[in-house]
């Protein structure tokens, strides 16, 4: 700040050092000042306090000595001396440096006010009339006095907390924004941890899966290599069936000319020739294979013959209740689940498709991909009757309601009805164009319902001999036909997953059942009927309340496939013949699942005698166990 011209020199120094030295004044302001006579603050600096600035007073240490070797007086007088004087000029420079800081002057405290707050006009104001006063000499306003430190030391604070405010909220912007990383680095890490675990679930499953499929593998293996070295076998031996054929025809033959020769030679007259179209083709000589064509055709004259003349039968109206409803079969044959293995019958050379048990006899008829069935007598297990016709391998056998017939399914896609008394085939029922997977009387005994691989299922008259409807509706190969107990309703099981139920005196479907996720194999009815019994390619069983037409329950024994199952004659009990080789007995009632082990290789087929005492199965190994 400039001062005016007749200030004496003190109270300029006393001004600043009020300012602290730390104002400025440029020089076109003093011109100002002397120009026009006014005084104002242009601009003024402050500066915090630091104790840097501070002088500090220095205390002279009184405690000499003299070092030893050199006590002269002389010497000693002159460091007093000495020491006298440096005393004098300390404290001379003490006195001149220890003044304290001069507080701001009340003037510069309200124009540094003015200025912060940008009041410039009430700022030129204020010096105008403030240096005009100090100008015409009054005396108070010199004695005003200094502002307070309170006030200084406030604005110091006020400025301290206001950047102390920012950084905290600087602070706290960083600290949210850390928290926000964090939160999402520990959902990122709980994905990944979830995820990783879900990856562990699957890779020890795909491993058991693996495990279960090499085992299954390694049990086809056995029965493949058999398979093979049958089928070299069998062509070797049809190779020299064929050649000896041959031969033989050729021999007979030259019998007959021989004989045709000796004739002539021996008669006097030439023999009479014929003239006609077929001549040469009637004297020609007929082989087997012509031979066989020709009694074909006479034999399909003949039947087609007897079917003009006989009538379709006529499904039954009045069904006779089912007698199972009316019997308690729990109390009469209880549950049964400690079988053990009783007796081995090898009576197949290749594995055992079919096990049926007689309606009312001691007896139970196999039948084997070595396309014979056989009759065996029970508990011996002697064979009693032995039949043979189709050409392919057998899938399926039922018998007739009064247990004096026998319907047979197969491969070369025919079924055949055989009288058990004879022994022989009394009907062949030809439609299908594929392999026939399996058949089921009616309760009346005059229709034979059939199901097979070309997605139909067909109902056969037995009287007619003719198909009188063709069940549509499948998209994949139906592998189980049944008739309901005592009823005209047919249930179907197919490889596209679903249970169909047909009127078989329609021939169209009433209701279809889907919830397997896998080729159904076999379905079947209770004794009494309300329950329906599934199995498919994966080892699911499924329980089907066919009164609601609903599942009741679903059990997995797999991953082997389930090829067949059973009810006892209770309905409390049912077997099922796995892939493994294993025999599962559930018990409806409890929900236990028992194991039968005993077979050595796959178990095709189960099934219960009358009592619920002894149960049968069939297995690849051409073998039907007892269990007892």
């Amino acid at each position: 700040m400039a001062a005016p011209q007749g200030m004496p020199t003190s109270a300029l120094r006393g001004l600043e050092e009020a300012l602290g030295m730390g104002m400025t004044v440029s020089g076109d302001t003093n011109e100002a000042v002397a120009a026009e006579g006014a005084y104002y603050l242009e601009q003024v600096t402050l500066t915090e306090a630091s104790e840097d600035d501070y002088e500090y007073e220095e205390i002279p240490d009184d405690n000499f000595s003299i070092p030893e070797g050199e006590e002269d007086l002389a010497k000693a007088i002159q460091m007093v001396q000495e020491q006298a004087t440096d005393t004098q000029i300390l404290e001379q420079k003490t006195v001149l440096s220890s003044k304290h800081a001069v507080p701001e002057a009340i003037e510069d405290f309200l124009c540094n006010f003015l200025i912060k707050m940008g009041m410039t006009r009430t700022l030129d104001c204020f010096q105008s009339e403030w240096y005009e006063l100090l100008q015409k000499g009054v005396t108070e306003l010199r004695d005003v006095g200094n502002v307070p430190d309170v006030y200084s030391q406030n604005m110091l604070l006020e400025n301290e907390n206001k950047n102390l405010k920012k950084e905290l909220k600087h602070y706290k912007q960083a600290a949210d924004k850390a928290r926000e990383d964090l939160l999402k680095t520990q959902k990122v890490r709980d994905f990944h941890r979830m995820h990783h675990k879900r990856t562990v679930q699957e890779k020890n499953k795909l491993i058991n899966d693996l495990k279960g499929l090499k085992l299954h593998y390694a049990s086809y293996e056995p029965t493949i290599r058999v398979l093979h070295e049958k089928h070299h076998t069998l062509l070797k031996q049809k190779m020299l069936t064929s050649l000896e054929r041959d031969r033989a025809v050729g021999q007979i033959y030259g019998l007959q000319e021989t004989l045709k020769h000796m004739e002539i030679g021996h008669s006097s007259h030439a023999p009479e020739i014929r003239v006609a179209p077929n001549c040469e083709k009637e004297n020609a000589p007929e082989g087997p294979t012509q031979k066989g064509l020709r009694e074909a055709r006479e034999q399909n004259k003949r039947k087609t013959k007897m079917k003009v003349n006989k009538k379709d039968s006529e499904f039954p109206t009045d069904m006779q209740p089912n007698p199972n409803l009316s019997l308690c079969k729990e109390n009469i044959c209880p549950a049964k689940f400690d079988y053990k293995l009783n007796n081995i019958l090898r009576l197949h050379e290749l594995p055992v498709s079919c096990i049926v048990v007689h309606p009312h006899k001691d007896i139970l008829v196999s039948c084997g991909e070595d396309r014979v069935w056989k009759v065996v007598g029970l508990p011996r297990g002697n064979v009693l009757l032995t039949g043979l016709g189709h050409t392919d391998w057998l899938s399926d056998c039922c018998f007739h309601p009064s247990g004096n017939k026998l319907a047979t399914a197969s491969g070369d896609t025919t079924v055949k009805l055989w009288d058990l008394f004879k022994g022989s085939c009394i009907s062949t029922f030809e439609g299908h164009t594929h392999a026939v997977w399996s058949c089921t009387w009616h309760s009346c005994g005059d229709f034979v319902a059939s199901s097979s691989l070309d997605t139909t299922s067909k109902i056969w008259d037995v009287n007619s001999e003719r198909c009188r409807y063709t069940l549509y509706g499948h998209t994949d190969s139906v592998n189980s036909i049944e008739f309901f107990p005592y009823s005209n309703i047919l249930l179907t099981g197919s490889a596209d997953k679903t249970l169909s139920v047909w009127d078989a005196r329609t021939g169209k479907c009433e209701q279809s059942l889907y919830g397997h996720m896998h080729s159904i194999n076999d379905a079947t009815f209770t004794p009494r009927g309300h329950v329906i019994a599934s199995c498919d390619a994966c080892g699911v069983t499924k329980l089907w309340d066919f009164r609601k037409l609903s599942p009741i329950v679903s059990i997995d024994v797999g991953p082997s496939p389930g090829n067949e199952v059973n009810f006892n004659s209770s309905g409390r009990v049912l077997a099922q013949a796995s892939g493994n080789g294993v025999i599962h007995l559930l018990d409806l009632k409890s929900g236990q699942i028992h194991k039968l082990i005993g077979h050595e290789s796959e178990a095709h087929t189960v099934v219960f005698s009358h009592d619920g005492e002894t149960l049968f199965s069939g297995g690849s190994d051409g073998t039907v166990r007892m269990w007892s």
